[in-house]
């Protein structure tokens, strides 16, 4: 996942550098998925720019013009690297489950026992960019109580990505007042970029 290395001394030019590069990384040429290692690049690249950009969107909504004033607080900054992993890692579930749940139904993928390899070897690759063990340990429990329900045959078509819609909700550091009153605009918000997700995959594995 891309790293957020805010220095406070410099904190407007590097937020919006990585806020822009994630921005751009959503409209590169992309590439047809093939095999199981181009699906868990896929996975992890758009689960990533999903998170960074309604999030970091989310705060400058809420915050106004002057909302980087905001990171001159050790506390917040604090507060917005764990929300960043912990919406990132709840997108990755929803992501690979969605994927090989439409796999499974519409072009008889055989694979879907690999859901928990993908998912735990990005999170495994995601120690060297700084995310939290503690944060990898409960989502790697989570994603495995999730697993253990899915119904592959339905879970594409079945409000897919509403668990990361409510994990954005839920983490976002704004104040519980505030988002009480965000809370349709903010699920909306995630789910309009899922949706645009879905129709870049679909385009992607037709052969």
């Amino acid at each position: 996942m891309l790293k957020y290395k805010l220095k406070l001394k410099d904190v407007k030019l590097e937020d919006f550098r990585v806020y822009l590069l994630a921005l751009f990384k959503g409209v590169l040429p992309k590439k047809k998925i093939k095999n199981n290692q181009d699906l868990k690049s896929f996975i992890q690249k758009k689960s990533a720019w999903v998170s960074q950009v309604t999030l970091y969107n989310y705060l400058k909504t809420r915050m106004g013009t002057k909302w980087v004033l905001h990171f001159d607080d050790e506390k917040f900054l604090e507060s917005i690297n764990k929300a960043k992993w912990n919406i990132y890692s709840i997108a990755l579930q929803d992501l690979t489950f969605y994927s090989l749940s439409y796999l499974s139904v519409f072009y008889n993928y055989q694979e879907t026992g690999s859901a928990k390899d993908i998912y735990e070897k990005i999170l495994d690759e995601e120690i060297r960019n700084n995310m939290p063990k503690e944060i990898i340990l409960s989502a790697k429990k989570n994603f495995t109580k999730r697993l253990e329900k899915i119904d592959w045959n339905t879970y594409y078509k079945s409000w897919p990505f509403n668990e990361s819609a409510l994990a954005l909700y839920e983490w976002a550091p704004i104040a519980e007042e505030l988002k009480t009153l965000d809370r349709k605009i903010v699920l909306n918000s995630m789910i309009l970029k899922w949706d645009n997700i879905k129709d870049e995959f679909i385009k992607l594995i037709k052969i």
